[in-house]
């Protein structure tokens, strides 16, 4: 699939950034129920070579780039010893969805950053506007930090959404989920299936901002 390299630049800026601030929310968020593991590794951090996968951040995304799937993919998973934990399943469901939280948050601000330029522009925004260009990243990171959120919260493991589901299970049930979530995430990948979870997932997301930013989502989406 043929992409403008500013574009293509654009959505690999914004999809460390998205992983970055993802993988740092679980890191905090364990530190502060009780686990230091991940932070005393360094992952409460911006910087993307503490949270690189080879795999789900370089082939993964690139593989979705040219097959038109979708810029996705994830991080190096942060480790979380649940023994630390002052109230395990609690915790633990905490932990997983601060990910997807800090992918709203940034969301949100990168909105609001827009709409302020569209109230100081006082105008459409042209192609040749100073701001255009910041504009324009700005819309990539709240498309692939939605994106993000939203394929972490589907409940196939070991994505975020599948920490909320497996407490539901019984320990014999949560070995055989765990062991298939990775067949069906790998089937997410190669088929249809994949697209069509997404956009379910994305679409209380992108109903939620809408109301916020009726204009600029509709823009967008």
């Amino acid at each position: 699939m043929n992409r403008d390299p500013v574009e293509i630049f654009y959505m690999i800026v914004a999809f460390l950034f998205a992983i970055c601030v993802h993988e740092s929310a679980h890191a905090w968020t364990a530190n502060k129920c009780g686990d230091p593991t991940a932070r005393m590794l360094g992952r409460i951090s911006l910087n993307p070579i503490r949270h690189i996968d080879p795999i789900g951040t370089i082939l993964v995304p690139a593989i979705g780039l040219y097959t038109g799937f979708g810029f996705i993919g994830w991080a190096k998973p942060t480790p979380v010893d649940p023994r630390n934990l002052r109230h395990p399943v609690r915790d633990d469901i905490l932990t997983s969805v601060a990910g997807p939280v800090s992918n709203m948050i940034v969301t949100f601000f990168a909105l609001l950053a827009m709409q302020i330029m569209v109230f100081t522009i006082r105008g459409p925004l042209s192609d040749t506007s100073i701001v255009h260009p910041i504009y324009s990243l700005l819309a990539v990171f709240v498309q692939i930090n939605i994106l993000l959120a939203a394929f972490n919260l589907i409940p196939i493991p070991p994505l975020d959404g599948s920490h909320v589901m497996r407490h539901l299970l019984s320990e014999s049930a949560q070995r055989v989920y765990d062991m298939l979530g990775y067949v069906f995430l790998m089937l997410m990948f190669f088929t249809r299936i994949g697209g069509v979870l997404i956009g379910i997932f994305e679409i209380p997301f992108v109903v939620f901002f809408q109301l916020l930013f009726p204009r600029l989502m509709h823009s967008l989406y």
